[in-house]
């Protein structure tokens, strides 16, 4: 007899959230429920397609992979695949790496406005304040009449702008890895940056991690910055250089508002931590109450398409 095919045997689904609590899902699947504990819940040579566990870090998350050989499909719960593009070489030849598009714009836009509000405004100076009991006024830089650059336009960048609209910025400008036009304006190339970063009080970084953008926020990016500008980071830390940052907030010339650093977590001692003109958030743009809703969603859709052989959405990579 002919040995079997791991990949037709294979019908696991392994999920990060319980599969009753996720509902909806398709019938023909066994579903196991596996957030990166220290035990495999099931044989992973049975597991067709993998949901990622979330926020979990990259080894834990690469763990079963060597294992799962009828693996069909791996679905992130995050937009970045940075920490999957590694193990890629592991998965069986076809398997698709899905990211989740979409899943974060609303929470990850959401903490981009209220830290680009907080940085100027100065309410962690504020909340200092409160907390010594001192009456500390004075003026404080609005968002009204500021220019804004966001570096990365997709669709969580297109989200941050949808926030900007009632704070009557003066300008929002737009920049990507490709030029395109939009409903709001034009989306400009990487090669403006250049031109457009003197023009912009607030610069806010939404792009993913990948080779052009690691450190594409170093000394020269930084020095193109106006005097007085507020960088804003919520795509992944090791987009800025953090000792040409650690530079510039040392000489006060420019103030950041970061939800995420390198390296991450932020060690205790190091400099970042209390340079002048940072805010600096424990990378929570994606965990939030909307995480749960669209998360669900999106692994009832992905998975109803898989059962029913529809193309999956958001593929960004194929074993090969």
């Amino acid at each position: 007899m002919a040995p079997e095919d791991p990949r037709t045997a294979a019908n696991d689904v392994w999920l990060p959230i319980p599969p009753d609590e996720v509902g909806g899902l398709p019938d023909c699947f066994r579903y196991v429920h596996w957030d990166a504990g220290p035990e495999f819940p099931a044989d992973p040579a049975r597991c067709a397609f993998y949901v990622v566990p979330y926020m979990k870090g990259a080894e834990a998350s690469v763990r079963p992979l060597p294992e799962m050989t009828g693996l069909r499909a791996v679905q992130t719960l995050t937009a970045g695949i940075e920490h999957m593009l590694p193990a890629l070489p592991h998965m069986p030849p076809g398997t698709q790496l899905c990211n989740a598009r979409g899943l974060h714009d609303a929470s990850t836009a959401e903490l981009a406005l209220t830290l680009t509000l907080a940085a100027l405004r100065g309410i962690p100076d504020f909340v200092r304040s409160q907390d010594e009991e001192r009456w500390a006024t004075g003026f404080r830089p609005a968002l009204a009449d500021k220019t804004v650059l966001i570096v990365g336009y997709g669709s969580i960048g297109s989200a941050i702008e949808d926030r900007l609209t009632p704070f009557e910025c003066a300008r929002v400008a737009r920049i990507a890895r490709t030029a395109r036009e939009t409903v709001r304006g034009p989306v400009l190339p990487l090669a403006e940056l250049p031109a457009v970063l003197p023009e912009a009080d607030v610069v806010i970084i939404a792009t993913p991690l990948t080779d052009t953008t690691r450190g594409l926020v170093g000394s020269d990016f930084l020095a193109r910055m106006k005097d007085g500008a507020l960088l804003v980071n919520v795509a992944r830390g090791a987009v800025v250089d953090t000792k040409a940052l650690l530079a510039e907030l040392e000489s006060g010339r420019l103030c950041a508002a970061l939800d995420v650093t390198d390296p991450e977590p932020l060690p205790a001692g190091h400099p970042l931590w209390h340079a002048p003109g940072v805010l600096i958030t424990p990378h929570v743009g994606g965990p939030s109450s909307a995480f749960l809703p669209r998360a669900k969603r999106l692994m009832r859709d992905q998975l109803s398409r898989f059962a029913t052989g529809e193309p999956l959405r958001n593929v960004v990579a194929t074993a090969g």
